[in-house]
C-alpha cells in the first residue's frame, strides 16, 4: 500500500477536546499523567509498581483462558514472560462485534502490536506484550450483532440476554451463518467450533494476530475480579469513584470540555447467567434494576467477598480494573475513549493506581483502484477527500461554470439602480423610498432564483464529474460516516488475505495523522 498522511484537524472528524489533548494544551495537562509520546514510557515504566502476587494471579488466569487453544510460539512466549517483573503490557479493548465489526477494530489491535514493537526497540532491557481486552461483560447486544459489507447489513437476531460473551451460538446463530458462507475460513472455523461468542472471538483474534504475539484477556474471571475487591466495596459503600469522576468531569466542563461518560453513584452491574443489570441503593440496602434481587448491606458485603465475579464494572470502573490486573503502561483507543479516560484521572489518583499513557489508535482510509482512478480524473489529492461534498460541489461548479452563475454583477447593478432612484423619488414623496427598497428586495430574490436555475443547469452539464465525486464519498464515508467506522475488514480481506500485514507495515502508533492508503488489489 502507498501511504499519504493528512493532519487530523484537516479531516473535520475530530473534536476540539481530542485535538487539544494531542496538542498538549496546558489546561488539559492536569488530567493525565504522561503525554502521548515515546519518551513518556521511561517514566511509565518507573512508575508501574505491579506486585508479584497479582502477576501470579494474572498468569494463572490466562493459562486457564488459553487452555483449549493451540498457541503460536510468540503467544506462548508472551504468556510465559508475564511472570517476570520486567514485562509490561500495552492494551486496547473493544466489544465482541460480529466478524470484527467496523475496520477500526483491527486498526486498534495493529496499533497496539506496533507500539509493543516500538517499545521493544526503544527499551531493549524490558519486554512488552500487546493485549486485546475482550469486552465480554458488555450487554449491549444491538451494538455488536451485525456487520456491514458492500453496503449490506448482516445481522444476528437473538432473544438471549446478559453479557454478550456468554451468548450461545445456537440454532438461530447457525441459520445466520448460512447467510455469510462467503466469509474466510478464519471466521467460519472460529464460529463453527465455539459454544459462545467469547470463545469464537478469542479464536479468530488469536488466528489473525497470534503470530505477532497478541494476548487476549477476558476480565470476566473470578480470580481477576478478586484483585478488584477494594474498589468494588468502595464503589458500593463509599461511592468514591462517583465522587472523584464527577469532580474531574466538572473541572473539565468548566474549561469548556464536555464529558463522554456520566458517573453514577454506583458504577457496577450485577452479573449472572443471562443477566447484567445496574446495582442501585435502596432504603434497606441494595437492589438490582429490573429484577426482584434485593440485598441488605451485610448480605451485599458477604456477596462481594464470596462471589466477586458477580460484579461487573461499567465504563467508569473498567479502565481502573484493567490497570489493576495488568502490568500496563498504555491504553490505545478511539477519540471518544481517549477523552473519557481523562475524566478518570481523579479515580486513579484516589486508589493510587498509576495512570497509563493514553494514545489514540491509528486512523486510516483505504482507497481501492476504482476510487483512486476517479480521484485522478478529478485531480483530487488526499486532502480533497475530506472536503464536505456540498462544499466541494459549490466550489467546483462555480470554477467550471461557463458564465457567472451567481449573477453578482447583475445584482450590483439592480441594487444600485433601485437605491439611486429610491433616493430621487423620496424628494417627491418620502414613502416612495421604502417602496423602491421593497422592489429592490423582490428583484434580488428573482435574480437569486435565476442564479439557482443557472447553477442547476451547470450541475447537469458537469454531472459526470459530480457523480464521480459522489461515488468517491459513498466509498470513503458510507452513509455519511467515516469508512473505518462502518465498513467491515472483509471488504478488502477477501481479495487481499495479507491485508493485516500490509496495514501493519503502514501503521505507526506514534504518528497522529490520518493515513490515506492506496490499496493495490
Amino acid at each position: 500500500m502507498k501511504k499519504h498522511c493528512v493532519e487530523l484537524p484537516e479531516t473535520g472528524q475530530f473534536s476540539p477536546f481530542f485535538l487539544d489533548y494531542l496538542d498538549g494544551k496546558q489546561p488539559l495537562q492536569k488530567f493525565y499523567a504522561l503525554p502521548p509520546a515515546l519518551e513518556s514510557f521511561e517514566s511509565a515504566i518507573a512508575n508501574k509498581n505491579f506486585s508479584d502476587s497479582t502477576r501470579a494471579v494474572l498468569t494463572s488466569a490466562l493459562s486457564r483462558q488459553y487452555a483449549n487453544l493451540e498457541l503460536a510460539d510468540s503467544v506462548a512466549e508472551n504468556l510465559k514472560s508475564l511472570a517476570y517483573p520486567d514485562t509490561y503490557t500495552v492494551t486496547t479493548g473493544h466489544q465482541l462485534n460480529l466478524f470484527t465489526g467496523p475496520l477500526y477494530f483491527i486498526y486498534k489491535i495493529i496499533s497496539t502490536i506496533n507500539l509493543a514493537k516500538n517499545l521493544s526497540k526503544k527499551y531493549p532491557d524490558q519486554h512488552f506484550v500487546p493485549v486485546y481486552w475482550m469486552a465480554t461483560e458488555d450487554h449491549d447486544f444491538d451494538e455488536i450483532n451485525y456487520f456491514k459489507l458492500d453496503g449490506k447489513k448482516y445481522q444476528w437476531k437473538s432473544a438471549q440476554t446478559g453479557a454478550v460473551g456468554d451468548f450461545e451460538l445456537d440454532a438461530e446463530f447457525k441459520r445466520f451463518m448460512k447467510t455469510v458462507d462467503f466469509a474466510p475460513e478464519v471466521f467460519l472455523n472460529a464460529y463453527g467450533t465455539s459454544k459462545t461468542l467469547a470463545e469464537a472471538v478469542r479464536k479468530y483474534v488469536n488466528e489473525l494476530f497470534g503470530e505477532q504475539g497478541l494476548l487476549i484477556v477476558d476480565g470476566d474471571d473470578p480470580a481477576l475480579k478478586r484483585e478488584f475487591l477494594s474498589v468494588i466495596k468502595s464503589d458500593l459503600f463509599e461511592h468514591k469513584p462517583f465522587e472523584k469522576a464527577t469532580q474531574t468531569t466538572e473541572e473539565l466542563e468548566a474549561l469548556g470540555y464536555g464529558g463522554q461518560i456520566f458517573p453514577r453513584e454506583i458504577n457496577l452491574f450485577y452479573l449472572d447467567k443471562g443477566l447484567r443489570e445496574r446495582i442501585e441503593r435502596t432504603e434497606k440496602g441494595f437492589g438490582v434494576v429490573n429484577t426482584e434481587l434485593r440485598f441488605t448491606a451485610q448480605e451485599m458485603l458477604e456477596l462481594v467477598d464470596s462471589h466477586p465475579e458477580r460484579f461487573s464494572p461499567n465504563v467508569v470502573l473498567r479502565p481502573l480494573y484493567q490497570e489493576m490486573i495488568l502490568p500496563n503502561l498504555a491504553y490505545l483507543g478511539g477519540p471518544s475513549e481517549v477523552v473519557y479516560w481523562l475524566q478518570l484521572k481523579g479515580v486513579f489518583d484516589h486508589f493510587q493506581v498509576p495512570f497509563p499513557v493514553i494514545l489514540p489508535r491509528n486512523f486510516a482510509l483505504i482507497l481501492d483502484k476504482k476510487t483512486q482512478r476517479k480521484m485522478g480524473q478529478l485531480n483530487w489529492s488526499s486532502k480533497d477527500l475530506f472536503t464536505p461534498l456540498e462544499e466541494w460541489k459549490k466550489t467546483f461548479v462555480k470554477a467550471e461554470a461557463s458564465m457567472d452563475i451567481g449573477l453578482a454583477k447583475q445584482k450590483e447593478v439592480v441594487a444600485s439602480l433601485f437605491e439611486k432612484k429610491g433616493k430621487e423619488a423620496a424628494h417627491l414623496e418620502k414613502t416612495l423610498e421604502d417602496a423602491f427598497e421593497a422592489a429592490k428586495v423582490r428583484s434580488l430574490k428573482i435574480i437569486d432564483q435565476m442564479a439557482g436555475k443557472l447553477r442547476k443547469a451547470e450541475e447537469r452539464r458537469l454531472h459526470t464529474q459530480i457523480e464521480r465525486a459522489c461515488s468517491i464519498h459513498d466509498f470513503i464515508a458510507p452513509g455519511g460516516s467515516p469508512q473505518e467506522r462502518v465498513v467491515n475488514m472483509m471488504q478488502f480481506y477477501l481479495a487481499q488475505p495479507d491485508l493485516i500485514r500490509q496495514l501493519s507495515a503502514c501503521f505507526d502508533p506514534l504518528d497522529f495523522r490520518m493515513m490515506v492508503l492506496e490499496y493495490e488489489s
